[in-house]
């Protein structure tokens, strides 16, 4: 998924498979994001977002994603912002090749 620069997301992961039963984390190289729910049973958008903890909730990059959980499959590729410091730098010319 390709997202702009500065995008707010919204991410629920939800748990409907009784086949998988691997934990794994959810890692963002170089965005930290908030918890603000986390919870058992079928997430409903109508009811849930009400318990969210909009006040003061942790900042992670990183969050355990319970067994039977989803963490992989997913990719986001954020575009640089406009301004010289909304850009990622490029890599250094002396930075070994694979």
């Amino acid at each position: 998924m390709v997202l702009p620069f500065n995008t707010s997301v919204e991410l629920v992961l939800q748990d409907t498979s009784i086949l998988g039963v691997e934990s794994h984390p959810l890692h963002l190289h170089g965005f930290n994001f908030f918890v603000v729910g986390q919870g058992f049973g079928n997430y409903d958008p109508n009811k849930d977002p009400k318990n969210f903890n909009l006040v003061d909730p942790i900042e992670r990059n990183t969050v355990g994603v319970p067994t039977g959980g989803w963490g992989l499959k997913m990719a986001w590729l954020v575009l640089d912002g406009k301004l010289p410091n909304q850009k990622l730098l490029p890599p250094p010319a002396d930075l070994p090749k694979c």
